[in-house]
């Protein structure tokens, strides 16, 4: 499969960008495989440093969970900050929080500077479903107030929540005005035209089959191959097969989104009135928004079998109507999915295999900012100054136990009781 998912956001793309299949051999400085965000943020800062830059995509540029995903961008990471500094020491976590604010400011800095129409719009809620939700979000706000000096947060009673959301779902919430939602397709498809006007040269259909380490690695594809200096591995749960070394630490799990036909300005604005984007504390969660054109977007459903869920958009229409009953005549337009990597600790996996080749990967849900600063950060160790990115290669991380056969059983044997955690 190399066409996009057929998904709202393939739907109401702004560029049209379409680019040839490698079929000739290279020589360049840097080599990317992955034109998502990680992959393209990469080529735009090593371009506008000056270096030649090939990236290979094997589908199309932003064909992956880039183009897919929810879109909400958040601060922090997948996993709790406690767990970075329980993992790396409170030193080490206070950078790694800072930097996860960077990439926020970094994404808005792009959007701005490369007039990337993406719908950005600010404003993002982690919503309870029960009682101790409540208690966790006031502890999570203490917390990053107190260790972080993090003080935008503002936590929402079920009175104060329902001023700005239409449902009785939920209790309460942790409300962030620093973060918010973009088209994720479009933001993606920006950064690949910023990195192409800055020298960067792209390929698609041109998957990736092999690669060969050493002083100057080499990228294998069926119809060619780059030699470069320096090769970025930028296909998180796509890149299979390419990298066994560190596939080990990665879990691809599916995830699922719908999109209701437009339903005007005025019902929109009444189902969520400050626009914001929403995402439950369940393990396993729901997350939803709105469009620029005025349809709902939810998400959900996750799937760590590997197998799509069957009767999909009945499923997730099901859900929608749980959380907002009021869209019962409401059709769905649109239902898709796609993978995104977790990892064991859902912290991010960064690192290095002989020494010139680098991957970020691991963003468990959590990617659409801190994807784009993972490129950047490989570009800063490229270009000679590797404190940053070294910081994210000292996360300890774990294989996810079973090998290859029994990896995805053992997953879904674990998760069942984490959805069982859900309902209590």
């Amino acid at each position: 499969m190399t066409q996009h998912a057929r998904s709202y956001y393939a739907a109401s793309t702004n560029l049209d960008l379409r680019y040839p299949a490698l079929e000739q051999d290279l020589d360049v400085d840097v080599c990317i495989v992955g034109a998502g965000i990680t992959g393209a943020s990469a080529a735009l800062s090593l371009a506008e440093k000056g270096y030649k830059v090939v990236v290979l995509e094997a589908n199309q540029v932003g064909w992956g969970a880039s183009g897919r995903s929810g879109g909400q961008m958040i601060f922090g990471y997948a996993c709790e900050q406690e767990t970075l500094t329980r993992l790396m020491g409170p030193r080490a976590s206070q950078t790694l929080w800072q930097t996860s604010l960077a990439a926020m400011n970094l994404m808005r800095m792009r959007i701005e500077k490369h007039h990337i129409h993406c719908d950005l719009v600010d404003g993002h809620l982690h919503a309870a479903m029960k009682p101790r939700h409540m208690t966790e979000l006031a502890g999570w706000k203490r917390s990053l107030e107190k260790e972080f000096g993090y003080g935008s947060l503002q936590l929402w009673d079920q009175a104060r929540l329902r001023q700005q959301l239409a449902s009785d779902a939920y209790l309460g919430g942790l409300f962030d005005p620093n973060s918010g939602h973009v088209h994720p397709l479009n933001y993606t498809l920006g950064l690949v035209q910023a990195a192409e006007q800055a020298g960067a040269t792209f390929y698609e259909h041109s998957a990736v089959t092999r690669i060969e380490q050493g002083t100057t690695p080499l990228a294998h594809t069926e119809r060619g191959q780059v030699r470069c200096r320096h090769l970025l591995l930028c296909g998180n749960a796509y890149l299979s097969g390419v990298a066994p070394d560190i596939e080990r630490k990665l879990m691809p799990v599916g995830t699922y989104i719908t999109a209701t036909a437009p339903l005007g300005a005025e019902r929109a604005q009444d189902l969520i009135r400050n626009n914001m984007a929403v995402a439950d504390i369940n393990f396993v969660l729901d997350y939803f928004r709105l469009s620029a054109d005025h349809r709902l977007l939810f998400g959900g459903r996750v799937s760590y079998s590997g197998r799509e869920p069957r009767h999909l958009a009945s499923l997730m229409g099901q859900r929608l109507r749980h959380i907002f009953p009021q869209l019962y005549d409401v059709e769905q337009q649109y239902t898709w999915g796609g993978y995104v990597g977790i990892t064991m600790n859902r912290a991010p996996h960064f690192g290095r295999l002989n020494g010139n080749v680098y991957f970020a990967q691991g963003f468990s849900g959590h990617g659409i900012a801190l994807t784009g600063m993972a490129g950047s950060l490989m570009a800063e160790t490229i270009a000679g100054s590797a404190e940053r990115f070294d910081l994210f290669c000292k996360i300890p991380h774990h294989d996810f136990p079973g090998g290859r056969l029994l990896r995805t059983p053992a997953l879904v044997l674990a998760m069942t009781w984490y959805r069982l955690r859900d309902w209590l």
